[in-house]
């Protein structure tokens, strides 16, 4: 897989040279290029911003600028043999849509994806349109409800969650499974490790029983509760025919029933 991002500081992606991206990177996993957008400036002050049409305060991203620099790369994944639905632009934004592990999931098996950062008020509209209308799949995402400076700690967010579903970039790709917002759709049970007893605290007893089955079905029960607790609306995404016997019972014992479209609260006054 390969990424591009795009930014006015490149050092703000040093990150990603660390840990398992650092590792996929290295390895040749992931082909991940930063570029600075300033390269594509024309004027000896390499200006990229200008003040917005009609009024108001802040700088807006210039259009000409972002156009030969997403042209270019663009270019250079169509010359590596990228197709049309091979490539995706990617703008973060707060007006965006929410980036969510189905989003990572979706763009992990997308062979190129350029990462657009906008800083100050944002990139000039029409850079989204044009590259929309010239047929190319635009996204763009937001991390959640509140405004950032500028869309490089989105590019880490996005290149992370997405270069970890890559195929031997996480050593035990069943953990993948397993985490919040897995394929499961419930929170992650709660884990524990060496020493069983800390502080007064001790590591519940069927975790040390060596008895599989039972493990597995504690930890689902205890990832049923944790959803419940701080994440209902997950639960009421969950299919029916997905939950066992046991799933329906740990669901009641945390006033929840499976109706025909999936959970719902006992008590219609309830989360």
């Amino acid at each position: 897989m390969r990424v591009d991002v795009v930014t006015i500081f490149p050092e703000y992606l040093a990150a990603l040279d660390l840990s398992l991206v650092g590792k996929a990177r290295a390895s040749g996993l992931l082909d991940l290029r930063v570029h600075d957008l300033r390269a594509w400036t024309t004027d000896r002050h390499r200006t990229v911003d200008d003040s917005p049409l009609g009024g108001g305060a802040g700088m807006v991203m210039r259009p000409d600028v972002w156009g030969l620099a997403v042209d270019e790369v663009l270019a250079g994944a169509a010359g590596a043999g990228a197709g049309a639905g091979d490539v995706e632009l990617v703008v973060p934004t707060p007006s965006g849509e929410v980036f969510t592990q189905r989003t990572a999931e979706r763009l992990a098996g997308v062979p190129h994806v350029v990462v657009a950062c906008g800083r100050y008020e944002g990139i000039d509209a029409r850079v989204v349109e044009h590259y929309r209308a010239s047929g190319v799949r635009v996204t763009e995402l937001s991390l959640g409800d509140y405004v950032l400076n500028g869309g490089e700690v989105a590019a880490l967010v996005v290149v992370e969650a997405v270069a970890r579903l890559l195929p031997g970039v996480v050593g035990n790709p069943h953990s993948l499974v397993e985490e919040s917002h897995g394929v499961a759709g419930l929170l992650e049970y709660p884990v524990y490790t060496r020493p069983p007893s800390w502080r007064g605290h001790d590591v519940p007893d069927v975790l040390l029983s060596g008895h599989h089955a039972r493990i597995e079905r504690w930890r689902r029960d205890r990832a049923i509760e944790r959803t419940a607790e701080r994440r209902p609306d997950l639960l009421r995404r969950l299919a029916p025919e997905a939950l066992d016997r046991a799933d329906r019972a740990a669901l009641e014992a945390v006033g929840w029933t499976v109706g025909p479209d999936g959970p719902v609260p006992a008590d219609p006054r309830g989360s």
